[in-house]
């Protein structure tokens, strides 16, 4: 391996933290927005479908525990405090030359960051954007629950396409470099 291939496969992941940053800061300038533009429940239609509607959600997704009372502000805090060390911890691990695996780390990590603020400060998190097809109402969400969905997908269409291809390839470059040495 050439000393330029070896220094490239030792950068981190981590310089992909701006987009963490970047996601994040919109996220909470669009609840902020919608706390200060909008009473609770209330309403503003972009669309005969698509709606900017103030909604608070003390659960997790689609308010899963949402009436538990008060507890499961904690377990979704330490749960999301916990994804997010694992989140560093593997940009850290993973090569700069995995962008899109990089790009899904750093888009879940800022989903969980900006939804645990939320919960931290709130006691809630703020969601906002509201689809109603008229036949189905989809709950109501907001940019980190967005950046979640994506960094996810992107991580799913990563393992079933080329988590094997990467790992194959890793292997050829460790016979070529024990080759090599002989």
């Amino acid at each position: 391996m050439s000393e330029k291939s070896k220094k490239s496969s030792m950068r981190s992941g981590l310089p992909w933290l701006w987009l963490t940053l970047v996601a994040l800061v919109v996220d909470q300038l669009t609840k902020y927005w919608t706390v200060q533009a909008l009473a609770l429940h209330e309403s503003y239609e972009i669309l005969s479908f698509f709606n900017f509607t103030y909604a608070r959600n003390y659960g997790a997704a689609f308010s899963f525990l949402g009436d538990a009372g008060g507890w499961q502000k904690y377990l979704f805090s330490g749960i999301a405090f916990l994804v997010s060390a694992y989140l560093l911890y593997s940009m850290k691990k993973t090569s700069a030359t995995q962008p899109w695996l990089n790009c899904s780390y750093a888009l879940i990590l800022s989903g969980a960051i900006g939804n645990v603020m939320d919960r931290l400060m709130f006691g809630y998190v703020v969601d906002f954007l509201d689809f109603d097809l008229g036949f189905y109402r989809w709950p109501t969400f907001n940019v980190a629950d967005i950046a979640i969905f994506i960094g996810a997908a992107m991580m799913i269409i990563d393992s079933l396409f080329w988590a094997e291809k990467r790992e194959k390839s890793k292997q050829n470059e460790e016979k070529k470099d024990n080759n090599n040495d002989e």
